[in-house]
């Protein structure tokens, strides 16, 4: 059995039976088996997650009883052979076919009849196999289509019309280019871009984020520029919070929901390492990858702590020049990354978070100096997370006000789903 396509395998099982997120799930597995072609493994992996729905719409038409009689093992292995077959030039019918079958009498033992079975029904019909009528049901047909839960076509028909709509859909189902953000506290751009290119890296820069890179080749975190702290991997979306947030030297700045520590990391590499960053998080293992990235980035101005940031630490208030709040979220923003987003299925759960976010923000902004700086950030595109939220904390929170806010769409500017928004707190000062 091929071992490219086992991982592949075991990657898929892991997102569908442990709800891991793909990236870490993938990233496991190539390191546990050593694929000789991970970019085949990420490309099937991928391929699968991002077109779930359609596959299993096109599996549907394919099995008699229906796809809810097909066990998980059996519906990875359909779902691997199909996309293959469908879009995979590169893969002949034969080999996709075989293979499925070989894994099968791993991993379906007994079952490898009928895989081979449907996969030669789907060769046959597959020009037959319609998606289903747009005028009927314009929803179901691109949540099929696109593969997206139907409750996100509704959320973004009510935003955006319905061409917009479909390039935000298209745009969620590309794989993005690897960003980078360069630690300039070791070294500037030019001199990062030169040794890259020595290395055989393809390099352009960003461009929104001054510290932003995309870069093109293999094995990215195993050179010694990045394990000597000279760049960390980072969406450029992401990376816009520490640019608009704009730390000074010597600034108290607390980043109240920090882990794994990217944002809080780029903050104090724009301070140059001089002040002082507060980060908290409620995890205290999520708490240690940021200690462990600021000592290789050579960063010495981050102090961690476990902290629950609904709650008020009384002897902070009104102490910090700047404070972020990058709140959990729906996460609508990155699905291109982590594809396996599109299928949450919990609406109350998500229907919940602007709550929160706004006890969040509510108790971080105790922090904030009289003319200073709260910001708050999300990686999703829905406005009762964002633009919602930010008006109802004003509108309770009169001394706020918003100085800056975006939203950054991955079919527009290329990056992440990312929203920021920059505030202002009134200063004490009674005017004459």
């Amino acid at each position: 059995m091929d071992v490219n396509r086992k991982t592949a395998y075991n990657t898929l099982m892991d997102v569908e039976s442990k709800t891991s997120y793909s990236n870490f799930a993938l990233n496991h597995n190539i390191a546990v088996s050593r694929p000789n072609n991970p970019a085949f493994v990420r490309e099937l992996v991928y391929g699968v997650l991002e077109n779930k729905l359609y596959l299993d719409y096109v599996i549907s038409q394919l099995v008699d009883k229906g796809i809810d009689s097909v066990k998980k093992q059996d519906l990875n292995i359909l779902r691997m052979g199909i996309y293959q077959l469908a879009k995979m030039n590169s893969v002949p019918e034969y080999a996709a076919v075989n293979e499925s079958v070989a894994m099968a009498k791993r991993y379906a033992i007994g079952r490898d009849g009928f895989i081979n079975g449907v996969l030669h029904s789907y060769i046959k019909e597959k020009y037959n196999i319609k998606l289903p009528d747009r005028a009927q049901d314009e929803v179901r047909y691109l949540s099929i289509k696109y593969s997206y839960e139907p409750w996100i076509i509704e959320l973004w028909k009510e935003i955006y019309d319905v061409d917009f709509l479909e390039e935000l859909l298209e745009a969620g189902n590309e794989t993005p280019d690897v960003c980078i953000r360069l630690n300039w506290l070791k070294v500037m751009k030019p001199d990062l871009i030169d040794a890259m290119n020595k290395r055989g890296f393809e390099v352009r820069e960003g461009k929104y984020s001054k510290n932003a890179l995309y870069v093109k080749g293999g094995d990215l975190l195993a050179t010694s520029l990045y394990k000597n702290g000279m760049f960390s991997i980072q969406d450029e979306a992401s990376q816009m919070v520490a640019q608009m947030l704009d730390p000074k030297h010597d600034d108290l700045v607390m980043d109240m929901c920090a882990a794994p520590g990217g944002k809080a990391l780029a903050i104090a590499e724009r301070m140059n390492n001089r002040g002082k960053v507060i980060a908290s998080d409620i995890y205290k293992r999520k708490v240690e990858i940021t200690d462990r990235e600021a000592k290789r980035l050579g960063i010495n101005i981050i102090e961690t702590r476990t902290w629950d940031a609904t709650r008020v630490d009384s002897s902070m208030v009104q102490k910090a020049d700047k404070v972020l709040v990058d709140a959990p979220c729906s996460g609508l923003g990155v699905i291109r990354r982590k594809p396996e987003i599109k299928y949450k299925k919990n609406v109350k759960e998500i229907e919940e978070l602007p709550r929160k976010q706004l006890a969040l923000l509510t108790a971080s902004a105790n922090y904030v100096k009289p003319g200073g700086y709260l910001m708050y950030s999300t990686c999703t595109i829905n406005p009762y997370e964002n633009e919602r939220v930010i008006a109802e904390f004003t509108r309770k929170n009169p001394g706020f006000h918003t100085e800056d806010m975006i939203q950054l769409l991955p079919n527009i500017n290329g990056t992440d789903g990312f929203f920021i928004c920059k505030m202002r707190k009134d200063t004490d000062l009674v005017q004459p």
